[in-house]
């Protein structure tokens, strides 16, 4: 069965805003899915509950955007009234719960990265995706599976960027991943880049996650309590059965990453 990994990003991969704090952290999440159940379950599912609270329509569809929801902005302004948001809230958290994919975050701290390595300065973005990709290829291999990468479309140049970045790994491979194991595993050598806006099921899914993921990521490794807010009740719904994990159901190092 093939499988894709939708990635979404939080932050940039900026060295030199690194020393700002609002900028300190890249963070990339990934999200594994099985394209049979992304066309038979996952968009069916999230069509229904965009049209069920956001009268979303084929011809002019609605597509999640977190911070959009975040802000009640049209076109989801019906959140603005607090129980339309507490029970789209509420049948947002049973879909992310009862939907099967699998979720890999690897953050990476620019400012300590900058500082341990003065001589080496591997690209953050391209660090963070290689991480990212050798936990992809490990899962492929667990599962006996292939798929392919698809990232949220950044912009002319970005896009450029993202597709250099992947298409280097792919074919040099990394520290622990040879050529040939990403050529067994992956269908493509292309890394795909979409807009979420082409109403991309799997992309959508990667936004909503991506910000909790990573605010749970840095509070763990700040030995620090999940937030009790909306995005740390999908945290704990991450951490109690969505992030990759090995054998003895343990999650840093495998569904979750901090680097360096």
């Amino acid at each position: 069965m093939k499988h894709r990994l939708y990635i979404d990003e939080v932050g940039n991969a900026d060295l030199n805003a690194s020393t700002d704090p609002n900028h300190r952290y890249l963070s990339l999440t990934g999200v594994i899915i099985a394209l049979d159940y992304v066309q038979e379950t996952l968009f069916p599912h999230l069509e229904a509950l965009k049209k069920r609270y956001f009268a979303s329509h084929p011809d002019k569809p609605i597509c999640l955007h977190r911070k959009e929801l975040v802000n009640r902005r049209p076109p989801f302004a019906a959140l603005r009234n607090s129980e339309v948001e507490r029970a789209f809230n509420s049948s947002l958290l049973q879909l992310l719960r009862t939907s099967e994919y699998t979720v890999i975050t690897v953050v990476i701290d620019k400012l300590e990265h900058q500082q341990r390595y003065q001589v080496w300065r591997y690209d953050p973005y391209h660090y963070a995706l290689a991480v990212l990709v050798e936990r992809f290829i490990a899962w492929l291999r667990e599962h006996k599976a292939t798929g392919d990468v698809m990232a949220e479309s950044r912009g002319g140049k970005e896009d450029l960027r993202l597709k250099n970045s992947f298409e280097f790994i792919y074919e040099r491979g990394t520290d622990y991943v040879r050529p040939d194991e990403f050529a067994r595993w992956l269908t493509s050598k292309q890394l795909k880049v979409k807009s979420k806006d082409n109403n991309i099921a799997g992309l959508q899914l990667a936004d909503l996650i991506a910000y909790p993921s990573f605010k749970a990521t840095t509070a763990r490794h700040s030995g620090q309590m999940i937030a009790e807010t909306f995005g740390g009740e999908i945290a704990k719904i991450l951490e109690a059965q969505k992030y990759y994990r090995n054998y003895r159901g343990k999650i840093d190092g495998w569904g979750r990453k901090w680097l360096p």
